[in-house]
């Protein structure tokens, strides 16, 4: 219970990597603000989860990439911290978009809009609220580091990489540490593929070096590190959390 006392917002938290995130600190001790964006069973879910564990948290409501959004998201934090201050927030929520070709000029500014515009007030918003010595990450893809399909999402994550290299230099005299992690293949509603096309996995899995799918409890347990007490003298990094995806020919594995 390295967490106990402390206080957690997860955003995108209802489903996937965001309630393993939610789930796993508040497991640790650490009181967490559920955000989702309109789906209340799947936040109930996720609340239910931490139930289970031993945990608390309160649900937070406010959809994204709508004018005013942030603001929605920290009164409904304000309102459940109830004068407390704020000790970790992990920007998770995020939106994907297709191919060059397939991506419109809307859903390119709807996309800009989540992944990169709201995690950036977000935490110029939560830092009257932070403490000294807290935390924030980021949470980006392997995508900005191999070349993947989907550019305006790739571009997206590149653009959280840059924030988190950026506030890391500018909070360390506060102490508040900033790291990404960038999780690659793991099986969530995003990833639906994952359940409807085995060969897909098989591919996947192959350029893996660990050899299976990432779980959301994977990147969670990643996070959970980057927030905790051990990871204090840790700022402006970069993790990949993908089990080794493409770290070469996997013929010469085993050599």
């Amino acid at each position: 219970m390295e967490l106990t006392g402390k206080t957690a917002l997860v955003t995108g938290a209802s489903r996937g990597i965001g309630r393993a995130i939610a789930t796993r600190l508040a497991a640790d001790g650490a009181l967490v603000a559920v955000h989702y964006g309109h789906d209340d069973a799947a936040a109930r879910e996720t609340m239910a989860a931490i139930e289970r564990v031993g945990g608390a948290a309160f649900a937070v409501r406010a959809e994204f990439g709508v004018d005013g959004d942030v603001d929605t998201l920290f009164a409904g934090v304000e309102q459940g911290l109830t004068g407390r201050p704020l000790d970790i927030l992990v920007n998770n929520a995020a939106a994907f978009a297709g191919t060059l070709d397939q991506v419109t000029p809307e859903e390119f500014d709807r996309l800009f809009a989540i992944n990169v515009k709201t995690p950036y007030f977000a935490i110029k918003r939560a830092l009257p609220l932070l403490r000294d010595g807290g935390r924030i990450v980021n949470v980006s893809s392997a995508a900005t580091r191999i070349a993947m399909p989907e550019t305006a999402y790739a571009m997206t994550k590149g653009a959280v990489d840059v924030l988190g290299r950026n506030l890391a230099q500018r909070l360390g005299p506060r102490r508040i540490t900033v790291n990404t992690v960038a999780p690659g293949v793991t099986e969530t509603d995003m990833n639906s593929w994952i359940q409807d096309a085995p060969h897909l996995v098989e591919q996947s899995t192959a350029i893996t070096a660990l050899g299976r799918v990432g779980q959301p409890e994977d990147i969670a347990d990643a996070i959970a590190f980057l927030v905790s007490e051990d990871a204090r003298w840790i700022t402006g990094q970069w993790l990949d959390v993908t089990g080794g995806l493409l770290l070469g020919p996997g013929e010469f594995r085993n050599y």
